[in-house]
C-alpha cells in the first residue's frame, strides 16, 4: 500500500513541477531571544511569549502565589487559549509555572467563597447556579484540548489538585525529576471536578492506580509518572525540561500544520467515540485536507532528501 501510495505521488508531483517549478523555501531562523508574540496576549496571572518560530510559550504567572489558581487565572486560561487557537502565528504551544513549582492548585484563600456564597432564592436555583460555574471552570482547561495546536506540558516541583486537571487536557507532558503530581481535592472535601477523573484513566490506562491516587491523594512521584505513562520524559531540571520542550514544539511547529491540526483532532475525537465512528470521521475530515498542497510540498522534500522544516507552508 506504502509503495503505490508513493508511485502516486511521485507521478502528481512530475505533473505538477512540469507545470510550474517552484522551488521550495526556508523558513527564516529566528534569534535566540525570545520574541513577544501580539499585545492582546498581556494578562494578570498568565505570561505569553514566542520562544522558537510557532512556538508560544505559555507560563502560570503567579509565583508567589505558588501559581495558585484564582478567579482571574480561569478567565484568563479560556481569552488566552481561545486566542492561541486562532492565531496562525502559533504552531505549538509549551505550558509551565514560574517560580518554585508549576503550580499550588486552586486557590483556596479567593476561590472558597465562590462555593460558599452561591447565589439562589431556594436549593434548586442555588444548584442551578453552581453548576453553571463549574461548567465554566472546566471549560478553562477543555480549551487546551479543543485547541487545535499541540499543547506541551512541562511540570517542576508540585503539580496539585487543579494541576493535574490542567496537564491532564495537554496532549504531551514532560516533568523535572523532583516533580510530583497530587489528586488534592478529597483532602478538601470534595471530588475532582474540573477533568482529572474524566481525563486522566485514558492517559495512564490503569484504573486500579486512578482509583488509588484519587480517594487518597497521595503524592506520584516523577518515576512513577514516568512508568505510568502520565509523561513522556524527565529531565535533570526545569532548564533542561524547557529546552526539550521547546525543541519539540519547535520540530511540531515545522511540519504542516494541516497535518499537525488535522491529527490533533482526530485523536481527540477518536478517543471518545468508536473505532468505526472514528474512521468515519477520519474519512470526511480527509476528503477536503488531503486537497492540501502541504502534500505535494511534503512529498517534493522527501524526494529531494530534505526535511519538512525546509518547506514553507501556508499559515494556518
Amino acid at each position: 500500500m506504502a509503495a503505490v501510495a508513493g508511485s502516486v505521488l511521485r507521478g502528481l508531483l512530475r505533473r505538477q513541477l512540469s507545470a510550474q517549478s517552484q522551488p521550495l523555501l526556508s523558513f527564516r531562523a529566528m534569534s535566540s531571544a525570545a520574541e513577544q508574540p501580539p499585545a492582546s496576549h498581556s494578562y494578570e496571572t498568565l505570561k505569553v511569549s514566542r520562544v522558537r518560530e510557532k512556538v508560544f510559550h505559555v507560563e502560570l504567572n503567579r509565583p508567589d502565589k505558588r501559581n495558585a489558581m484564582n478567579a482571574v487565572f480561569w478567565r484568563e486560561m479560556v481569552v488566552c487559549f481561545n486566542k492561541i487557537a486562532q492565531d496562525s502565528e502559533c504552531h505549538a504551544v509549551v505550558v509551565s509555572g514560574a517560580g518554585k513549582l508549576f503550580t499550588a492548585g486552586i486557590d483556596l484563600m479567593e476561590m472558597g467563597s465562590v462555593f460558599v456564597m452561591v447565589e439562589g432564592d431556594d436549593t434548586a436555583r442555588k444548584a442551578w447556579n453552581l453548576r453553571k460555574k463549574l461548567r465554566e471552570y472546566q471549560e478553562s482547561f477543555t480549551v487546551l484540548e479543543r485547541c487545535p495546536k499541540p499543547v506541551i506540558a512541562a511540570v517542576h516541583g508540585g503539580c496539585v489538585g487543579g494541576g493535574v486537571d490542567l496537564i491532564s487536557a495537554c496532549d504531551i507532558r514532560y516533568c523535572t525529576q523532583d516533580a510530583w503530581f497530587q489528586i488534592k481535592e478529597v483532602d478538601i472535601g470534595l471530588a475532582a471536578d474540573v477533568g482529572t477523573l474524566q481525563r486522566l484513566p485514558r492517559i495512564i490506562g490503569n484504573q486500579s492506580l486512578v482509583n488509588e491516587l484519587a480517594f487518597t491523594a497521595r503524592k506520584m512521584m516523577a518515576p512513577e509518572a514516568e512508568s505510568s505513562g502520565l509523561v513522556s520524559r524527565v529531565f535533570q531540571d526545569k532548564q533542561a525540561m524547557l529546552e526539550g520542550a521547546f525543541e519539540l514544539a519547535a520540530d511540531i511547529a515545522g511540519k504542516s500544520p494541516v497535518a499537525v491540526q488535522g491529527t490533533k483532532v482526530n485523536l481527540v475525537y477518536s478517543r471518545d467515540h468508536s473505532v468505526p465512528d472514528g474512521l468515519r470521521y477520519m474519512a470526511t475530515w480527509n476528503m477536503s485536507m488531503l486537497q492540501t498542497e502541504d502534500l505535494m510540498k511534503s512529498a517534493q522534500a522527501a524526494l529531494e532528501k530534505k526535511s519538512p522544516k525546509d518547506v514553507l507552508y501556508s499559515k494556518m
